[in-house]
């Protein structure tokens, strides 16, 4: 399967792309840059908002495309969200119009808003940030686009990423960097918030396994379906890599459109696995 693969030089895109080629797919990688993209996938260097007549022949006719470029996703009220909102739809669309006959597109969590408990595919959105709102705009306008034109259509809901050595823009990711600057503490929220964690290689795998199969389509949660307080989860990593630094609980209100738990109902993602090779 020929599967094209944008943002592939991002946090997420880099690990999708090593895990497909793993798989022996034959994986076509674009983004600005290709310092992180293994060197297995075939590269094609391209800004997919600019103007192109046909982008589904430029990125030599794939399979599918996994949709994962995306500006400031760790800066939730960015003017970019919306800016670049028309960009995504008339890449996409372009893809479709010209042959694309499978997108998957990663979502979020914040396209939910404030909701208490297990999100699963009916659950309503009212997205309380201009990433949410963006994102929810995108899902609901190429769900609509793509049953028209007949394409395979997945939406990839992503909950709370992270990595065991992140160097992303994640709380790890700048605990991490605190530490490194000789800070002895890390001014924090309450942490009480309840989150559904899943590691980045664990969320490559489970985008790997979507975009394999296309009978279990529409919204898919990739997620653990185990939520988990930000407090437990930040002093569990501080713990297992032995940093030196503590939390200063209380220093940053907590965020009011973040929920007091939510967290994905899995059921999809597993049976989304029964439909391929892999363990989930």
């Amino acid at each position: 399967m020929k599967i094209l693969v944008t943002g592939a030089n991002g946090y997420i895109g880099s690990y999708v792309v090593k895990h497909l080629c793993d798989l022996n797919q034959d994986v076509i990688a674009t983004d600005i840059n290709n310092n992180q993209i293994d060197n297995r996938a075939t590269f094609i260097k391209a800004n997919i908002f600019e103007s192109n007549n046909n982008w589904f022949e430029y990125f030599n006719k794939p399979d599918v495309c996994i949709h994962l470029a995306w500006r400031d996703g760790f800066k939730h009220n960015s003017n970019a969200h919306m800016h670049d909102l028309s960009s995504h739809y008339d890449f996409i669309t372009n893809l479709i119009d010209n042959g694309l006959k499978h997108i998957a597109i990663m979502g979020t969590m914040h396209e939910v808003g404030y909701y208490e408990g297990a999100i699963d595919e009916n659950t309503p959105c009212n997205p309380l940030s201009q990433y949410g709102i963006a994102k929810n705009a995108l899902r609901k306008s190429i769900e609509l686009y793509s049953k028209e034109h007949n394409c395979v259509y997945q939406w990839l809901r992503a909950f709370y990423i992270f990595s065991d050595n992140d160097n992303g823009n994640s709380i790890f990711a700048k605990i991490r960097q605190a530490e490194s600057n000789g800070q002895s503490e890390f001014p924090f929220t309450s942490g009480k918030n309840k989150y559904d964690f899943i590691n980045v290689e664990d969320l490559s795998k489970q985008i790997s396994a979507c975009i394999l199969q296309d009978k279990i389509n529409g919204i898919i949660n990739c997620c653990s379906g185990n939520p988990i307080s930000l407090a437990d989860k930040v002093e569990w990593y501080i713990k297992k890599y032995n940093l030196n630094i503590k939390l200063a609980y209380g220093k940053y209100p907590d965020r009011p459109y973040d929920s007091p738990c939510i967290y994905g109902n899995k059921k999809k993602i597993c049976e989304v696995f029964k439909n391929t090779n892999e363990k989930y």
